[in-house]
């Protein structure tokens, strides 16, 4: 069993995958909008409903759950290297891929997920070690984009790379020390975006593997963004291109 809160993840989940959710709790005495949403959803999936107090509901989770939490069965779906490959080859449009390489905190992925899929990204793809899990703080930080958003978890991330470029995917590493803007890259057919660690940047195998690296302009003394502010403006030059 595991437990989902916030409002946002817990409305995706019972929308996408109400099958998972084994009992889904309720602040007592929140009767607002929001909640009374979530109620109809919740009975529309014959999903049960219990209500506890808002200290009961501090006991099951840490994180600030708005008065809502899911217990669920079955853990997030997550994909693999062969659903990735062959969710390529039914795209219609040029692939937007997202590889985060060595993503550790869990809020900085869940702000990936969200940019990714308000983005339009067909997949995010993390390596199986060094990489947060979808957990439930992750889910909660994508505000329902884990629930919807491909999350594909692969052993070997250099030979996943090696696949997409096999498949026409070009690779775009983000890296300070670049000294090409992503402005001036042509962001407009199949591509995926990597985004290194927090703090450490691209590992060696992954930067070599790359077909270009970009940055962006930092005109302060900061030297770099945090690494899922700097993945929403990568992502949002690849929109901005492809619509204009």
């Amino acid at each position: 069993m595991e437990l989902i809160y916030g409002i946002h993840a817990v409305d995706s989940l019972l929308r996408q995958n109400p099958q998972q959710v084994q009992c889904l709790w309720l602040q007592s005495g929140r009767e607002d909008q929001r909640v009374a949403g979530l109620i109809a959803l919740a009975r529309n999936r014959g999903v049960r409903i219990e209500r506890e107090s808002r200290q009961q509901l501090d006991a099951r989770v840490s994180g600030r759950h708005q008065g809502v939490v899911a217990e669920i069965v079955g853990g997030a779906p997550q994909w693999d290297e062969a659903a990735l490959f062959s969710l390529l080859e039914r795209l219609q449009n040029p692939a937007l891929l997202l590889v985060l390489d060595g993503v550790t905190d869990p809020h900085n992925l869940g702000a990936c997920l969200r940019s990714a899929d308000a983005a339009g990204v067909h997949a995010v793809i993390v390596p199986k070690d060094k990489s947060a899990d979808l957990t439930a703080t992750v889910r909660k930080v994508a505000c329902g984009a884990a629930e919807v958003i491909p999350f594909v978890r692969v052993t070997n991330l250099v030979r996943t790379l090696e696949g997409l470029k096999e498949r026409g995917i070009w690779l775009y590493g983000a890296a300070g020390e670049s000294e090409n803007f992503i402005y001036n890259s042509d962001l407009t057919g199949s591509l995926a975006i990597v985004m290194g660690a927090e703090g450490t940047g691209l590992r060696r195998l992954t930067r070599e593997t790359c077909d270009h690296l970009v940055k962006l302009p930092m005109a302060g003394s900061v030297s770099s963004l945090n690494v899922s502010v700097a993945t929403g403006v990568c992502l949002f030059e690849v929109v901005r291109q492809r619509q204009t």
